[in-house]
């Protein structure tokens, strides 16, 4: 009798439990795992909802969330608090998705325990690391670290051998958060009131084209929200936009925010949307502006163009592709872009139409395949 492979799941997040249910739900249903889940609470409330929604019933949950509390004090509490987890456990396989705290943390204490390590959305990289900070530096830490490198694209792959990852330990699988996309997609189509609040955004837009609006990175938050702001106020001078802008809930974010666009015409502020409501958005938004990572893979999967409020991105491969295009956040390039986008059909039929590099939907299949063939227990751990 083949041995099943006990796998422990690590997040904290909201985006890393949307990028991991897929493959969640396939190592629960699979008889070959043994499938343990543990969150941090890096980002409680947002991250309960989406438990809920996915129904993934966290076997361990840390509670660590502390407001407002700095990145140093999180991850030494983080560290404390995995490590009788990983001695109860005692898996074969702790298994981390993408660049947050929680991610180099729990790869980093399973380090330490000698427990081998699968990072999902392996090999992102920007080259620089004040850009995405401090993600930048938690995935090639984690990569060091790493047994299994689940790369999303071809690009990923190379520079992950560009660091010496040995490229037997590398897999080219597309992202999961498509599976999830495609996912949520279908279920809309079938209960499309789950989306409740993107509805009443398209009554309240009249006719008007939607521009969809996120906005939380840390490198935006001296000067930056500003800057975004500014360009805001300017695109929603038009007549023929609704700016539809769902506040992230850092009150660094959300304060300058509303203080700089709560009475303007035709910008819609939100509080943080589901995910129904939150792919329903970026389903009908004539384009995005943001500057996260996770809108630059997903907006496309639906035809919709992203311009990215950042200097550098860790996802070149959908501004290869024209799914995406940086611009910074000078209010006269963002004006300038987005202008092109709501009067240049053309230009916007171009974006809309390039091909997404992010992947089919089949990327939890993929990875459930590769740990499959490692799924007696010693083996992994004699090769690591």
């Amino acid at each position: 009798m083949r041995a099943r492979l006990k796998v422990l799941t690590v997040f904290g997040t909201r985006p890393e439990a949307i990028k991991l249910f897929p493959l969640l739900h396939r190592l629960e249903r699979d008889p070959r795992f043994v499938s343990r889940v543990c969150v941090s609470g890096q980002h409680r409330g947002m991250l309960k909802q989406v438990l809920e929604l996915m129904d993934i019933a966290p076997d361990h949950d840390l509670r660590l969330m502390r407001e407002g509390e700095y990145l140093n004090i999180f991850t030494s509490r983080f560290l404390a608090a995995i490590d009788p987890i990983l001695q109860a456990e005692s898996p074969d396989l702790v298994l981390v998705q993408g660049d947050t705290g929680t991610a180099f943390g729990a790869a980093m204490a399973a380090h330490y325990r000698r427990i081998p390590v699968a990072h999902v959305e392996a090999g992102l990289r920007s080259g620089n690391l004040d850009q995405p900070w401090p993600e930048e530096f938690n995935r090639k830490a984690i990569a060091a670290l790493a047994h299994y490198h689940f790369a999303p694209t071809a690009r990923a792959r190379e520079d992950l051998l560009a660091e010496n990852v040995p490229a037997e330990r590398i897999r080219v699988t597309g992202n999961t958060v498509i599976d999830a996309l495609y996912w949520m997609r279908d279920r809309l189509r079938c209960e499309p009131q789950l989306a409740g609040t993107a509805g009443e955004l398209e009554k309240l837009a009249a006719g008007r084209r939607i521009i969809g609006v996120t906005c939380h990175r840390r490198e935006n938050l001296e000067g930056g929200i500003a800057r975004i702001a500014a360009a805001l106020q300017a695109i929603a001078a038009r007549k023929d936009v609704l700016i539809a802008f769902p506040l992230h809930p850092n009150p660094q974010v959300s304060g300058p925010m509303r203080a700089a666009l709560e009475e303007r015409a035709r910008i819609h502020l939100m509080e943080p949307l589901g995910y129904p409501d939150f792919i329903r958005l970026m389903d009908v938004s004539h384009f995005m502006l943001s500057d996260s990572g996770g809108v630059q893979e997903e907006a496309p999967a639906l035809g919709t163009p992203v311009l990215v409020m950042r200097k550098a991105t860790e996802r070149p491969e959908g501004i290869a592709a024209g799914t995406a295009r940086l611009v910074g956040t000078d209010p006269a390039r963002i004006v300038t872009e987005a202008s092109r986008l709501l009067d240049d059909t053309g230009a916007h039929r171009s974006m809309a139409n390039a091909h997404n590099p992010y992947g089919d939907g089949r990327a939890a299949e993929r990875i459930v395949q590769v740990l499959a063939r490692d799924r007696i227990s010693h083996s992994i751990r004699q090769i690591s």
